[in-house]
C-alpha cells in the first residue's frame, strides 16, 4: 500500500509539473515571449527586430506564430538574394565562371524558397518539430550550395546569405522551443 501511495504522489507531481509548464507557455505571448525567446538566441538583436516586425501578429503571438514570422522574413530575404542573383547574371563584365555560379545559385535559392514555404505549411498543419526542421535545414543546405557555386566569398550574395542563415537559425530556435517549452520557464 505504501508503494502505491508513493507512486500516486509521483504521478500527481508529474501532472502538476506538466500543467505548470503548459500554463507558463499559455501565459507567455507577444512581447514577453519575444523577450524570453530572443534572450536565449545567439542573434539576440536580429531576433528582436525580426519577431517584432509584424505589428498585427507580434503583440499576441505564440511560439508557432513567431516561428512563422521568422520564416516569412527569411523567405523575403531569399527573394532579395534571388533578385540580386538575377541582376548579376546579366552583368556582361562578370567572369563567365561567376555568371555560371550565379545561374546555379539562382536554382538553389528557388529551392530554398520552396523549402521555406514547405516549412511554413508544416507548421500550419502542426507537424512535429523535427519534421519541420528537416525542411528548414534543406533550405540552409540550398543556400550553402549557392554560396559554394560562386567563386570568392566577398560578393553581395555571401553577405545576404549570412543574414539568411541567421534568420533560419532564429526560426530553428523557435521551432525547438515549440517541442521543448521548458527552456522558456
Amino acid at each position: 500500500m505504501e508503494h502505491a501511495t508513493k507512486l500516486l504522489w509521483v504521478f500527481v507531481l508529474c501532472v502538476a509539473a506538466m500543467a505548470h509548464q503548459a500554463a507558463a507557455q499559455d501565459l507567455l505571448r507577444g512581447m514577453s515571449l519575444i523577450n524570453k525567446a530572443c534572450t536565449i538566441d545567439p542573434n539576440r538583436e536580429l531576433c528582436f527586430q525580426v519577431l517584432q516586425s509584424d505589428p498585427l501578429t507580434s503583440p499576441t503571438a505564440n511560439l508557432k506564430e513567431l516561428a512563422i514570422i521568422a520564416l516569412r522574413v527569411a523567405a523575403k530575404n531569399a527573394s532579395g538574394i534571388l533578385t540580386e542573383a538575377k541582376t548579376l547574371i546579366n552583368d556582361d563584365n562578370l567572369d563567365p565562371d561567376v555568371q555560371q555560379g550565379l545561374a546555379d545559385c539562382k536554382e538553389n535559392i528557388l529551392d530554398a524558397e520552396s523549402q521555406l514555404e514547405d516549412t511554413i505549411a508544416a507548421l500550419y498543419i502542426e507537424s512535429h518539430g523535427t519534421e519541420v526542421q528537416v525542411w528548414l535545414k534543406a533550405a540552409l543546405a540550398a543556400i550553402d550550395t549557392c554560396d559554394a557555386s560562386i567563386p570568392g566569398d566577398d560578393d553581395i550574395l555571401s553577405v545576404q546569405s549570412a543574414v539568411f542563415r541567421k534568420l533560419c537559425n532564429i526560426a530553428i530556435s523557435l521551432i525547438t522551443l515549440i517541442d521543448n517549452p521548458i527552456k522558456l520557464v
